[in-house]
């Protein structure tokens, strides 16, 4: 087989944990404050991943309303015990300053398909919770042990305590197991098991470009650890050129031929101030176990562009259009939506038509009515038709290329003064006040009723807005912008602090608490070969 190129889930994609139950593989990646919660891939070749299902998708297991930016879901871990399906997540409430708030639950299906239970509560000592199935039938929790009084550090090691799965709560003596080596902030753990040792696999140096894999193992599962000969076994921290940079937050798994994989975070940074517009991404890497009984990763510790799977991805299926229509009651399950779990509220899908309902503004950590699907090209092209009649500048609706509420572009519908307009409003790089960016380009006044086509273009760095009334053809509105503030690198927080990745859909505010609606016909994604996209797949 030839070997494909990575990532294996383009765009925002983070902390994957990986499954295989038979001849399936199932990755689990986070979500964050994007609705519903976790997204759930599947393969049956390590190259070709299709999105099968968000398990968290009603308010008795999750609602975010109020989560900060970056807060919400992180990082799932899902395992199968041969009966059922456990996921593990935490619901991150606040996460900068002193304190962090990580509630952390379980959840559990017969199938991946659900139906998924509601959540049993864990515990709250820290955040990257996961799993361990022993052979003898126990189930281990692990997470990473947070201090806020900082003695000796926030990010005090990995913490071990046995889960009672009849009583639904954990049980017995708990124990800080690894505490972690001197790259500090020790994350993400996994547990396994294999010829009489137990390892563990951890994230280390934060999320951003220091980030690795490091690996441990013991005798006894409560230890002592001892760390790999390598001490981290996947990390680019030490090859500034390599092409997927950020790598770490690992899972390993174990294909059906025999061979061994990692899946593990990564991010393809572009110019020259390295931002990764398309977020934490999912690569894979081959690995092997060596005689010394550790693993290692194939012409690693660095991460490879190229890889060798059992299959060949579909690239015509990657280059393909995607056009969405708003025939039934579901939304298509590329898009997702902010915090909410009272869809009803915010939108609804009727006779070919989507419906947003004006609630807060966009940026608001409660209530907004935001559609959209994730950025997952370097270069695309959005558009959309939208009805809508505002009646003063407080109400807007349109087109949207969003990562926080710190950083987004948005061409919108609105009024002024009894005329209907065309505004673009922008918030670059506004973190910690949150303004719009001003002087605005000049409005664009357009017929009082009527609907209007939006669109808007990518090319590397470069976005432009565009817009036709009646049988018009696009034109431009607005300058071109620097489409690169849409990334983790810009998103709003200090270092290692933004987690998301950029997003492009269609939104509707109405300040006045009026719930104008507005609706629209139709969203197209467009993904674009060009010149400038140095590592697109």
């Amino acid at each position: 087989m030839p070997p494909i190129r990575n990532p294996i889930l383009p765009g925002f994609n983070a902390d994957p944990s990986i499954v295989r139950v038979g001849n399936d593989y199932y990755i689990a990646t986070s979500t964050f404050e994007w609705y519903p919660g976790v997204q759930i891939h599947h393969s049956t070749d390590l190259a070709n991943w299709d999105l099968v299902v968000h398990p968290l998708t009603r308010k008795s297991q999750l609602d975010m309303r109020g989560d900060p930016d970056s807060c919400g879901i992180w990082a799932p871990c899902l395992t199968h015990d041969g009966d059922k399906f456990w996921l593990v997540y935490t619901d991150v409430k606040r996460k900068d300053g002193s304190f962090k708030d990580t509630p952390n639950y379980i959840v559990t299906a017969p199938a991946i398909e659900g139906p998924w239970s509601d959540p049993v509560y864990v515990n709250s000592s820290g955040f990257d919770p996961s799993l361990f199935h022993d052979n003898d039938g126990k189930k281990w929790f692990v997470n990473m042990l947070q201090d806020h009084t900082r003695r000796p550090r926030f990010f005090s090691g990995i913490v071990l305590q046995e889960f009672d799965p009849t009583a639904g709560k954990l049980v017995g003596p708990k124990k800080n197991i690894f505490r972690g080596t001197d790259l500090d902030l020790v994350e993400g753990p996994h547990l396994y098991k294999r010829n009489g040792w137990y390892y563990l696999l951890t994230a280390e140096g934060g999320t951003g470009y220091e980030h690795a894999c490091t690996l441990a193992r013991s005798r006894d599962i409560w230890g002592p650890y001892e760390t790999h000969p390598q001490k981290h076994i996947l990390s680019s921290k030490d090859a500034p050129s390599a092409a997927l940079q950020r790598a770490g937050h690992g899972d390993w798994v174990e294909a059906l031929d025999g061979k061994n994989y990692l899946v593990h975070l990564t991010g393809r940074p572009i110019t020259e101030k390295r931002r990764c517009v398309l977020g934490r991404e999912t690569a894979i890497q081959e690995a092997y176990w060596g005689d010394d009984d550790w693993l290692y990763i194939k012409n690693g510790p660095i991460p490879s562009l190229y890889v060798e799977v059992p299959g060949t991805r579909d690239e015509s299926k990657y280059w393909s259009e995607q056009r969405y229509t708003f025939d039934s009651k579901a939304l298509h399950k590329d898009f997702q939506w902010l915090r909410t779990p009272e869809t009803d509220r915010i939108f609804t899908t009727d006779a070919g038509k989507l419906t947003l309902f004006g609630r807060e503004a966009i940026g608001s950590w409660f209530e907004q009515a935001l559609v959209a699907r994730r950025q997952t090209h370097f270069s695309y092209d959005a558009e959309t038709v939208v009805d809508f009649n505002p009646t003063d500048e407080r109400q807007f609706a349109g087109l949207t290329a969003y990562y926080c509420r710190y950083n987004f572009f948005y061409l919108t519908v609105t009024a002024f003064g009894g005329q209907r307009e065309l505004l673009i409003m922008t918030s670059e790089a506004s973190w910690p006040e949150g303004n719009l960016n001003m002087p605005f380009a000049e409005p664009v006044q357009i017929p009082k009723e009527g609907k209007v086509k939006l669109a808007l273009t990518i090319r590397g760095v470069e976005l432009q807005f565009f817009y036709a009334v009646g049988d018009e053809e696009l034109k431009k509105i607005g300058p071109a912008f620097d489409a690169s503030i849409l990334s983790d690198e810009c998103g709003g927080h200090q270092v290692h602090g933004s987690f998301t990745g950029a997003f492009v859909g269609m939104a509707c505010s109405d300040l006045n608490g009026t719930a104008l609606p507005a609706d629209f016909d139709y969203f197209v994604y467009r993904p674009v070969k060009h010149e400038s996209d140095r590592y697109e797949i």
